[in-house]
C-alpha cells in the first residue's frame, strides 16, 4: 500500500471535481497583507520524500513549479506522462490533474513553489512556454534563484517577500532567456537583432535630425522593407514610430527639467516647424505640449 504522508501541498489542492479553467484565480487571490502585489506567493520548501511515496491525483488552484534536487520521480500531468531527475524543472498550471510518485530504488528531494497573479491574466506562457518539462537547470542561474527564494520565503517580514517576488520575476527571464538561446531560428535572430539594434541606436542620437529611411537603409545594410517589418516584429512598431515616441519623451523631459519654449523644444527634437510637432505632440499624447506641462508642474 502506498504512503500518503500529508504535507504543506494538499493545502492548495483542489476537491476531486475539477472547475472550469475560467474558475482558476485561487481564493487567495485577494492581496493580503504579506504582498501589495502580484505575483503572490503560497509555498515554498524543499521536500525530501519518503521512500514509496506517491501523491494521488489532484489539481491545485495555482501554479507549482516543482524543480528536482536530487534523485528522480514520475510525473503524470494531463495524461502526460514525465520521468524528471536532478535539475529538471517542471510546471503544471491551475486545475490541471496531476500526480507524482517516487521510483524504486532512487531518493527524491525538490523544491517546490505555489503561486498565483490574483485577477490578473499574466502571460506566463511566454516566458516558460506551454509545455510542463520547461528544461534541466542543473548549475543554471534558475537553480540558485530557486534555492534563494525558498531560504528567503521563510523569513518574516515585507522585505523578504518583495525578494522572493524579485527572484520568482528574475526566474521568469532566465527562462525566456534559455528558450531564445535554443530556439533554432537564434543564429538568423541573432544577426537581425544585431542590425535592428544598430537603426535603434542611430534614431536614439540621431532624433534632432531630419532622418531619412535611405539613413537606416546604410546603417543597417537592409531593405527599407525589411527594416520595417523587423522593426516592428521586434520591438512593437516601426522606426518612424519608435523616432516619434524618441522625440515625445525628449520634449517631455525638456518641458519639465528647462524653461524653454514651446518652439525650442520643437527646434531640439528635430522639427523645424512648431505646427507639426504641436500636432505630432498631440496626436500621440492626446494633449499638447503646454497641457502636458501645466498637468505635472504646479
Amino acid at each position: 500500500m502506498d504512503k500518503q504522508p500529508r504535507h504543506s501541498e494538499e493545502l492548495a489542492a483542489q476537491p476531486a471535481s475539477r472547475p472550469d479553467a475560467a474558475s482558476a484565480v485561487p481564493e487567495q487571490a485577494e492581496p493580503t497583507l504579506e504582498y501589495v502585489h502580484p505575483p503572490y506567493i503560497t509555498l515554498a520548501h524543499t521536500f525530501n520524500a519518503p521512500a514509496e511515496w506517491k501523491l494521488e491525483p489532484r489539481a491545485f488552484k495555482q501554479y507549482q513549479f516543482q524543480y528536482v534536487v536530487d534523485g528522480a520521480a514520475e510525473y503524470i500531468i494531463e495524461g502526460q506522462r514525465y520521468i524528471t531527475r536532478r535539475g529538471d524543472l517542471i510546471c503544471h498550471a491551475p486545475n490541471e490533474l496531476h500526480s507524482v510518485s517516487t521510483i524504486p530504488g532512487e531518493r527524491y528531494v525538490c523544491l517546490s513553489l505555489l503561486f498565483h497573479f490574483g485577477n490578473i491574466d499574466y502571460p506566463l506562457d511566454t516566458f516558460i512556454g506551454s509545455g510542463h518539462l520547461i528544461g534541466n537547470f542543473d548549475g543554471h542561474p534558475v537553480e540558485q534563484k530557486l534555492s534563494q527564494l525558498v531560504a528567503n520565503y521563510h523569513q518574516s517580514g515585507l522585505h523578504h517577500r518583495v525578494l522572493c517576488q524579485g527572484l520568482l520575476l528574475q526566474i521568469f527571464y532566465e527562462l525566456a532567456k534559455r528558450r531564445e538561446e535554443l530556439n533554432p531560428q537564434t543564429g538568423i535572430q541573432r544577426k537581425n537583432a544585431s542590425n535592428l539594434v544598430l537603426i535603434k541606436n542611430y534614431l536614439l542620437n540621431h532624433y534632432a535630425e531630419p532622418v531619412k529611411h535611405t539613413d537606416l537603409e546604410e546603417v543597417s545594410g537592409m531593405s527599407r522593407n525589411y527594416i520595417i517589418t523587423k522593426f516592428k516584429e521586434t520591438f512593437g512598431m516601426t522606426p518612424f514610430e519608435y523616432l516619434a515616441w524618441i522625440r515625445v519623451e525628449r520634449a517631455k523631459e525638456l518641458a519639465v527639467q528647462t524653461n524653454l519654449t514651446v518652439t525650442e523644444i520643437a527646434e531640439r527634437v528635430g522639427y523645424a516647424d512648431v505646427h507639426t510637432f504641436g500636432r505630432m505632440f498631440k496626436q500621440k499624447t492626446g494633449m499638447s505640449l503646454s497641457q502636458f506641462s501645466a498637468s505635472i508642474v504646479t
